[in-house]
């Protein structure tokens, strides 16, 4: 029943898309991430208390990491309960860039150092190149600004106006947004993620 309603929740972005391509696990976090362009959301980095596991923050705020989240949430992963788990677990692999002593369910998720931890040890890391091809749809991609901030977004199977680069779909302030945005910045990881 729920792969059910996972696929009925992204009927409206398989049009002029492939059968074969819809059973892509790749496809699918692409229109699921397309699909929470929709929502109309305040960037917001506040700290949240959020329930474990499938915990959210509220509909309407985020961050770009909550991008990434909230599209795997749609394909049936709960990255809040997977970051835990392997973080719990693996403590000192993970980053210590906040002071923590143990794990936080309400934030480590939502931290970009700790999901490009997490991909690279149950994912695939990818070459970060500046060739477009490079980036498939449903990768994930991280940047480090000229703020020295980080940031994450993921790769849909639509196209920049030239036809050359994937789009992304991330929030670096404005919103659940898809952009042109690939290159923009400095590319710090590269991965794809299924279970």
């Amino acid at each position: 029943m729920k792969n059910l309603l996972i696929i009925f929740s992204l009927l409206p972005c398989f049009f002029n898309i492939s059968a074969q391509e819809t059973e892509d696990f790749s496809t699918k976090l692409s229109c699921a991430a397309i699909q929470i362009t929709y929502d109309r959301v305040v960037y917001d980095p506040t700290y949240f208390t959020i329930p474990y596991p499938n915990g959210d923050v509220p509909k309407d705020r985020g961050v770009c990491t909550d991008v990434v989240i909230r599209a795997y949430r749609k394909v049936g992963i709960d990255l809040q309960k997977e970051v835990h788990e392997d973080m719990r677990s693996n403590f000192s692999k993970y980053p210590q860039l906040w002071g923590l002593k143990k794990t936080d369910t309400n934030i480590d998720h939502r931290r970009v150092p700790n999901l490009m931890t997490f991909f690279s040890r149950k994912g695939i890391v990818k070459p970060i190149t500046q060739n477009p091809e490079d980036y498939k749809t449903g990768d994930i991609v991280t940047w480090v600004l000229p703020n020295g901030l980080t940031h994450t977004g993921i790769v849909i199977h639509k196209k920049s106006k030239d036809g050359k680069r994937s789009l992304i779909v991330h929030n670096i302030g404005g919103g659940q947004v898809i952009e042109d945005c690939l290159f923009s910045w400095k590319i710090t990881g590269h991965y794809s993620y299924s279970q």
